[in-house]
């Protein structure tokens, strides 16, 4: 579905044995010489599951079944537990002994940086050449971040030779830190930031050496979270069809691996960026059609693409996809929430991409102490404000906009290493292209209210299988807190904590009980952000020194006697 973190459905069991590692995202593996996956619960295989058979009774088996069933007679409660567990499991862990060594380690800094896309790199270019002390942490192999998923221009070269060329400085300041591979995971009081730090899972079982992993505890004078955002998907019939997928992970596709996904495209948008991916796979020649809710739009990229010949369908939506093992088709509706009576059109097409809109990354926000804050105009929930000496820069901060987020940066870090007291000359202004956009028109459940689980499943968390109808059950038995809702149906549990799914859930959970999505509010953002091993957080402490032996003067006497 996606091309990063919060993917939900591309789960492995990675290598075997001492080294196997259970539901290992696929979008963040890096591929090696040697190289081991299986899919996860799927027997015999993915391609021919048997308990695939269960589609069948789907509509008996809703949330919270089984709170309700499987209660008599008692003598079997053992056995619909190893059922249920085998039905629900993910990835196995390892029976042998973890053989790799982790460790830990601890720093202090003026300026730590979570994040380094565009915001990032700008925040960390002029806090480094302040001369302050900068830890720089991003998750990915490669410095970039969104940069790397699109042919945008910075200072009229290709974003990538830009972002390149600022990673290239910054390894050359000697005050500056730069952690790729590696993860804020959380976010303490008094600026205490752990750090997850992949030293080896990027090589060959027989090159690694014993050091896996490296647990950093900083305590930075000030932070600024240039995290991003996730794209939304919009909840539509059978949307959990393979070929159905973000839309900005097609172009991520396109751009940083050559991978095309598909030569018939449908793009599902409602706001102007999912334009860009229809313009991305139209120039490696896949014919595109883009279904906009809204009413026909002159603005920059909408205006570009119907002058590159590609087929906009406006005031539409996408109802349902039809398709067995792939998605084959979809049906579009003429009017907006594809109410009884509207016009049904059926498109054939390989390949889907979802826009709605885009979640800012709030969790170490939230862990600060931070309350985040509905925007009507975004569409989103955006920072509130900031609990410790924090600064949330770019699309962390709602600021969607690739100028807007080297501004951003650039003046989080002026900002920080001026009240650090720091010599800072100029701040630079980095050239991007002007880009004017439409307003986004929110759409978090497309169809008929109506006949909410009737039709075609409208999955809100692909990986619990958690769909409007289940988050509508929730709320006719009583569960009216957002928080009771997530722990009735499941949503946002799993590997992707909700990255994906909540917002639409919380959204379709507020329409439900008739209040605001503010008043509804989210769930917690808790600590991991993504997952983290167990080795990592033991570091060094095991076995006998797990703890110190404490011993008294009079010990040995105590044992003669």
């Amino acid at each position: 579905v996606t091309a990063g973190v919060e993917e939900p459905n591309a789960l492995v069991q990675l290598e075997t044995g001492a080294y196997t590692v259970p539901n290992a995202r696929a979008t963040e593996l890096e591929l090696y010489h040697g190289l081991t996956a299986t899919s996860v619960n799927a027997k015999p295989n993915i391609e021919n599951d048997r308990m695939a058979v269960n589609q069948l009774i789907a509509r008996f088996i809703p949330a919270g079944f089984y709170y309700k069933t499987f209660k008599w007679p008692r003598s079997w409660w053992g056995k619909y537990e190893e059922v249920i567990r085998a039905a629900a499991g993910l990835g196995k862990a390892p029976a042998e002994l973890d053989p790799d060594r982790y460790e830990k380690t601890y720093a202090h800094c003026d300026v730590l940086i979570a994040g380094g896309g565009p915001a990032g790199l700008a925040a960390a270019w002029v806090a480094g050449k302040s001369g302050a002390r900068v830890i720089l942490v991003d998750d990915q192999a490669e410095l970039g971040g969104s940069l790397l998923s699109g042919p945008a221009i910075i200072d009229g070269k290709p974003a990538t030779a830009w972002a390149a060329h600022i990673a290239a400085e910054l390894r050359n300041m000697p005050e500056v830190i730069v952690l790729t591979r590696s993860t804020v995971f959380g976010y303490q009081d008094h600026n205490l930031l752990t750090v997850a730090e992949r030293l080896t899972e990027h090589l060959p079982l027989i090159s690694r050496g014993k050091l896996r992993e490296r647990l950093w505890k900083v305590r930075a004078k000030h932070v600024i979270l240039a995290t991003g955002a996730h794209e939304r998907p919009i909840v539509f019939g059978n949307n959990d069809l393979p070929g159905i997928m973000l839309a900005s992970a097609i172009s991520t596709y396109i751009h940083r691996y050559g991978v095309l996904p598909g030569r018939n495209a449908v793009i599902f948008t409602n706001n102007d960026d999912g334009y860009q991916s229809a313009l991305d796979l139209k120039s490696v020649g896949a014919q595109v059609m883009v279904i906009d809710p809204r009413a026909a739009s002159n603005s920059s990229l909408p205006a570009l693409a119907k002058r590159h010949g590609i087929t906009i369908i406006n005031n539409a939506v996408v109802v349902a996809a039809t398709g067995g093992r792939h998605v084959k088709s979809v049906e579009v509706a003429t009017h907006v929430d594809g109410v009884p009576g509207a016009a049904i059109n059926t498109f054939s097409c390989d390949l889907i991409g979802m826009s709605g809109g885009w979640n800012p990354v709030l969790h170490l926000f939230a862990q600060s102490g931070g309350k985040a804050q509905w925007d009507n105009g975004k569409a989103c929930f955006v920072p509130g404000s900031a609990m410790q000496k924090e600064t949330s820069v770019g699309a962390a901060n709602g600021d969607f906009r690739l100028g807007g987020a080297l501004r951003d940066g650039a003046l989080a870090a002026q900002h920080a290493v001026n009240a650090l007291h720091f010599k800072l000359s100029a701040i630079p202004t980095w050239k991007v292209a002007d880009i004017a956009e439409a307003p986004i028109f929110p759409l978090w459940l497309v169809g008929d209210r109506t006949r909410v689980g009737r039709g075609p499943k409208q999955f809100v968390d692909y990986q619990n299988d958690v769909s409007a109808a289940d988050i509508y059950l929730a709320a006719r038995e009583g569960y009216h807190s957002v928080e009771h809702v997530k722990r009735y149906t499941a949503l946002g549990f799993g590997t992707d904590q909700g990255k994906l799914g909540n917002i639409n859930g919380m959204a379709i959970l507020a329409e439900v009980l008739g209040k605001t999505i503010p008043e509804t509010g989210t769930t917690t953002f808790r600590p991991n952000y993504t997952p983290v091993t167990f080795g990592t957080v033991a570091g060094r402490e095991l076995g006998d020194f797990l703890t110190p032996i404490r011993k008294t003067c009079i010990h040995e006497w105590h044992e003669e006697q």
